[in-house]
């Protein structure tokens, strides 16, 4: 018998349940990067918007001579879709108040309607919800750049565009992280949800490049393009994706053993197994330094780990206020609104910033800017990898946070000096700024949403994971909006008011942190089998 050659060797040597978890790890991976690659357009269309204007007698002398020899069009005599300084009504020298309206309006609205998303996500099937807000999105995306094409100058109409693509898009990330959440258990979360989580630096990086290829010939483009996108993948998503391991008969819980347990059999030995040493084995740190506010009193692990939900069936969402009891929600949604102020700010401004300190186009600063995410997907990584180690996510996002703080203060002093500075220090703000980003929104709010303090109920994720990032978003929504308000007086003034956000940031960890060091072993993600309902 003849050997099988190594391609085929490589593929039986995972099993269905591998194979089955890779896919939706990839198709998740794919499904949010296109919500962020359509998030991307407008920081980099934020250039070509408003453009800086010199006075009249020197553009008519400057550009009659450039016409005389290449027949190019005097800025005065463009056609009416474009004026002197940009698009209408951008063109005023209040254009950074309505550019940062414009970011206000769709991160306002992703704040509110992500705490609705949660609740409304755990009682409607996800492929269908996840469906219904990515083809919404990339029509409302794509209307967006419509407005270049019908000569629309209407700020209202931008305005109400962002908006109603904010709320669409809220149904995304509730779904993803819910999804991936049913598929991996807690072991090397971190990690997992480093990689993971690189989707928003792939996302950003790729609708950079997108938008700015077509930013200086025809901006509408850098909007219908992405939107279309994300459209298609609104397709694939209801084509494919499987929103539980049950569906497709595959387990909930990812165990490294023998292939001996791939039978029945054996892997219901093995799930008795785990029961009966949960039952057995006192009660760990977590459960005696979080989940017990004043240290006393005494429970049982038997109703700790193993309990229906709220009905009885286990299938129960949790409440909204019930969520935020869970130990450790609030804190990590505070930091998380902070932390996320200075992470959007950079996301929607940076590339206007860029553009003013070493004076590039809109193509090249959007370019640029891609840097920062490439640090990003490191720092998220890095994070991941750290807090698996330690088992301590409050502690890594601190330490990363406080090494973000003089970062910020080094950028803004190290950026004007030349090119080659901004980029080192794009990518090293990136890491130090996302890294926590990153871990609250996936690792520490999947294991928040598996908290033993849920006694089993498995349908809190998605609700828990709306309220942290929904918080989050509120600071999302301030970040830019404050900037837009602050820039006229100077980039310095918004490098100091992204420190203090990062300092507030830290504060409200220092509670969490002091918990995990006082407490031997503690860590939200502690790694405890799921119990499938």
């Amino acid at each position: 018998m003849a050997r099988l050659p190594a391609g085929i060797r490589f593929i039986i040597s995972f099993s269905r349940d591998q194979w089955y978890r890779a896919f939706i790890f990839i198709l998740t991976f794919l499904l949010y990067a296109s919500f962020h690659l359509s998030r991307k357009p407008i920081s980099i269309v934020k250039g070509e918007l408003h453009k800086y204007c010199t006075a009249w007698d020197e553009a008519d002398v400057r550009f009659s001579s450039q016409s005389s020899k290449a027949g190019s069009v005097a800025p005065h005599q463009l056609p009416d879709n474009e004026t002197d300084c940009g698009w209408a009504p951008f063109d005023k020298n209040n254009y950074q108040q309505l550019l940062g309206a414009l970011d206000y309006s769709f991160l306002c609205a992703y704040a509110v309607g992500m705490y609705l998303s949660g609740i409304i996500g755990e009682r409607l099937p996800i492929r269908y919800y996840l469906t219904f807000g990515m083809l919404a999105s990339g029509a409302f995306t794509a209307l967006f750049g419509l407005g270049y094409f019908y000569d629309v100058h209407s700020f209202g109409f931008y305005v109400v565009t962002q908006v109603i693509n904010g709320l669409v898009q809220t149904t995304g990330w509730p779904s993803v992280v819910t999804c991936l959440g049913n598929w991996f258990g807690k072991g090397r979360r971190g990690l997992i949800m480093g990689v993971w989580n690189s989707h928003t630096s792939v996302g950003n990086i790729l609708g950079s490049l997108i938008a700015g290829y077509w930013v200086s010939t025809c901006w509408g483009l850098s909007f219908i393009v992405p939107g279309a996108i994300v459209a298609a993948m609104g397709i694939v998503c209801f084509l494919f994706l499987i929103e539980h391991p049950k569906d497709v008969r595959c387990s909930s819980t990812l165990v490294t053993h023998s292939k001996a347990y791939e039978n029945g059999t054996n892997r219901l030995r093995l799930q008795k197994q785990i029961l009966k040493s949960e039952k057995t084995r006192p009660l760990d740190p977590e459960m005696q330094c979080l989940l017990l506010s004043d240290g006393k009193g005494s429970i049982h692990p038997n109703h700790v780990v193993i309990l229906p939900g709220d009905s009885g069936s286990g299938t129960t969402a949790i409440s909204f206020t019930g969520a935020l009891k869970i130990p450790g929600v609030i804190e990590f949604s505070l930091c998380l609104l902070f932390a996320k102020l200075v992470s959007y700010t950079f996301l929607f401004w940076l590339p206007l910033y860029i553009t003013n300190v070493d004076h590039l186009d809109a193509k090249q600063a959007g370019e640029l800017s891609t840097l920062f995410d490439v640090g990003g997907i490191f720092g998220g990584i890095l994070a991941g990898v750290i807090s698996d180690r330690l088992e301590k996510r409050a502690s890594t996002c601190g330490l990363m946070l406080l090494l973000a703080a003089p970062t910020l203060y080094v950028f803004s002093t190290i950026s004007k000096m030349g090119l080659e500075a901004t980029v080192a220090m794009l990518l090293l703000s990136g890491a130090l700024v996302s890294g926590p980003y990153a871990l609250i929104t996936t690792a520490v709010s999947a294991d928040l949403g598996t908290h033993k303090s849920l006694k089993g109920n498995a349908h809190a994720l998605s609700t828990v994971t709306a309220i942290i990032d929904g918080t989050g978003s509120v600071g999302a929504a301030l970040g830019p909006l404050l900037a837009g308000l602050i820039s006229p007086s100077g980039w310095s003034n918004v490098f100091y008011m992204l420190m203090f956000a990062d300092a507030c940031a830290l504060l409200f960890l220092i509670r969490l942190i002091h918990k995990e060091l006082s407490c031997p072993g503690s860590a939200t993600g502690d790694q405890v089998p799921f119990k499938e309902q």
